[in-house]
């Protein structure tokens, strides 16, 4: 009779530990349920990122050790805009240096592409609160992959 406590115990700390529900699930559900009620088609990277091609181009691709110049914007999935590259403005960086969904999708573009990548929170900035940016938040850019150097 002693153990029937520590066992029911057990069996508690077992189920609560399968309910608790992966953050990378999450943000695959929400991507899908986005992309469902957008009627939009996306590919889904190995890594969790989705992405939709929008322009395609014969340029160069470019590597992790790339800097890339890029026009870009960058949402909420309710349609924040946190961050966008000014009309006549461009963005260059090494991409070694740029948050992980953009390391992985930028690579998958041709100097001249367009692209839609929605990064889910792993990829993007994670937990942290950064303002208009959320903790956990799936991420949506628009890019233009204008140069490779």
């Amino acid at each position: 009779m002693k153990f029937i406590p520590f066992a029911l115990s057990m069996i508690l700390l077992i189920s609560s530990c399968s309910k608790k529900t992966d953050q990378a699930e999450v943000d695959d559900q929400i991507i899908k349920d986005y992309l469902v009620s957008k009627n939009l088609t996306a590919i889904k990277d190995p890594s969790g990122l989705y992405y939709i091609m929008t322009a395609t181009s014969t340029g160069t691709s470019p590597t992790l050790t790339s800097t890339v110049e890029v026009k870009y914007k960058g949402s909420l999935l309710n349609g924040t805009v946190f961050d966008q590259t000014a009309t006549d403005k461009t963005f260059t960086y090494a991409l070694s240096g740029l948050i992980k969904g953009w390391q992985i999708g930028i690579p998958l573009m041709k100097e001249g592409g367009k692209a839609t990548l929605i990064i889910p929170s792993k990829l993007g900035y994670g937990s942290e609160n950064l303002g208009v940016i959320p903790p956990n938040s799936v991420l949506i850019f628009d890019i233009e992959l204008i140069d490779v150097k």
